[in-house]
């Protein structure tokens, strides 16, 4: 019998997943400010079939990830079916989410991601096919509200028929991408049309976004990506309700993170680490200067030190 991990007694706080950010040493981080739900990166359903290694060290969570959830792509239900299976044998993941909004091209034109929504039978049978073959607490599933056209009350109830145990929606359409505006109407309308937990996502970027957000669509919880991508301090200030980080507490979670990459993939996450420097010191004096320096080094030592300097 599970002992169920979600509560919705008060609103959930998800970190949303995103390719090349949300690696284990970030989501490590942010599970220490008050992050409910950590989500993996988008595992592809082929590669999790066919045992690719790489693949495989992308599902490893950190101590502190409880709950956990695997987020899938796929547009073929056996291939999803083999996937499921192999996660089956993987202790410590509590759910599992399919991926049906991702608007990049090579997952779209794969058949995945956001071009399920404009063939709901066929996300129907393949999140059922989750639904059927999985072992984990939860099966849920992260949706925009459409390709060209809003169709979010359909989407919702095809998820729902599924026994989906919750549904986080991206207020935007594929065509959308990142930049249209984000309809919170569409997710209010989502959360009023069915009886699962709702969490709203998209362009929320800070404490005073989210508890608008939360008021206004009446959703369950917020689930945050971008924004939190350069300050994941967010989640302090929704945690603790004070929209004021100081510039101490800043440096401690930018070294901390930076330890945490290096734990995790030892000196070639001095390089890794580059792209988040290149965000973090954004509004800082002399940012263009530390960037270029963060470029040309190399030794953890040297980048540590460089990071103590400037932040």
């Amino acid at each position: 019998m599970f002992v169920k991990k979600l509560d919705f007694s008060r609103p959930l706080v998800v970190l949303a997943p995103l390719a090349g950010y949300t690696d284990l040493p970030f989501r490590s981080v942010v599970k220490d400010f008050g992050v409910d739900l950590t989500i993996s990166e988008m595992i592809s359903s082929n590669a999790l079939a066919y045992n690719s290694e790489k693949t495989y060290k992308m599902l490893k969570k950190a101590p502190n990830e409880d709950p956990y959830f695997v987020q899938l792509s796929g547009s073929d239900p056996n291939i999803i079916r083999l996937a499921v299976e192999k996660l089956n044998e993987i202790d410590g993941i509590d759910g599992i989410d399919l991926n049906c909004g991702c608007p990049a091209p090579k997952v779209f034109n794969h058949g995945s991601g956001s071009n399920l929504l404009g063939d709901l039978p066929r996300l129907k049978e393949i999140l059922s096919t989750i639904k059927k073959y999985s072992n984990k607490q939860y099966t849920t599933a992260k949706i925009r509200i459409g390709i060209d056209e809003k169709i979010p009350v359909d989407i919702a109830k095809t998820v729902e028929d599924c026994g989906a145990d919750m549904i986080a929606v991206h207020g935007r359409t594929k065509k959308g991408a990142y930049k249209a505006p984000v309809d919170y109407d569409a997710i209010k309308a989502i959360k009023e049309a069915v009886s699962i937990p709702v969490i709203a996502n998209g362009d929320i970027t800070d404490f005073k976004k989210a508890q608008q957000v939360l008021e206004y669509t009446k959703a369950d919880g917020v689930m945050i990506g971008r924004g939190a991508i350069g300050k994941p301090w967010i989640f302090h200030q929704i945690a603790s309700g004070n929209f004021e980080v100081s510039f101490e507490l800043k440096k401690q979670i930018i070294l901390e993170h930076f330890d945490a990459m290096i734990k995790h993939y030892k000196e070639y996450g001095v390089v890794m680490f580059r792209k988040h420097l290149h965000t973090y010191s954004k509004g800082y004096k002399n940012a263009n200067e530390f960037r270029q320096q963060v470029n040309s080094i190399t030794d953890v030592n040297a980048v540590r030190d460089l990071i103590n300097n400037f932040f």
